[in-house]
């Protein structure tokens, strides 16, 4: 077995169902972070795109819906 088709077996076998990924959706671990700051936690992936939209129309720069964590770790450098 070559090294690629091992990565190939490893990565199929840790892949999320589509229910795991969905439920993921539902959970309120997204943040909405823009150039300055995190601008929402804990929502849920919907709620998180409903306030990027938000946001946007109100001209703040450089949103995007990112994990809780990855926003912690933002907000600490």
């Amino acid at each position: 077995m070559s090294v690629t088709d091992h990565l190939q077996d490893t990565a199929a076998s840790i892949k999320p169902s589509d229910d795991e990924f969905v439920d993921e959706l539902h959970q309120p671990i997204w943040s909405v972070i823009s150039f300055d700051r995190r601008e929402a936690a804990g929502l849920e992936y919907s709620e998180a795109f409903r306030q990027l939209e938000e946001l946007g129309a109100k001209g703040v720069a450089g949103l995007c819906v990112v994990t809780d964590d990855a926003a912690a770790r933002i907000d600490n450098n």
